[in-house]
């Protein structure tokens, strides 16, 4: 017999959505601490006015992200909070409550 989860012990998530506006870009690809910085895993989709967009459920927290453009990393320009990396750049911050 399968047991169920009560509400309470399930993780609630929420619906998180990243966009960027790049109309000149090929592929846009979002990594951060919640991919484990996977530059293969979430390619975000382009509509047709440039806008590229990339949506998915996260457990609420911090994280850290940025987008990769053409195969190289750019900053989230929609946020304004933002930590320095071991890169010598800045990650951009989602709070998810």
């Amino acid at each position: 017999m399968e047991k169920k989860l009560s509400k309470e012990a399930k993780p609630k998530t929420k619906k998180v959505r990243f966009n960027l506006y790049a109309p000149e870009a090929e592929r846009v690809i979002l990594a951060g601490d919640f991919n484990n910085w996977d530059v293969n895993n979430l390619l975000m989709k382009k509509d047709k006015k440039g806008a590229w967009e990339a949506s998915f459920a996260l457990s609420p927290g911090k994280y850290e992200y940025r987008f990769r453009v053409d195969g190289v990393w750019h900053d989230d320009p929609n946020t304004h909070e933002r930590v320095e990396n071991p890169f010598g750049s800045q990650n951009s911050i989602r709070i998810v409550s």
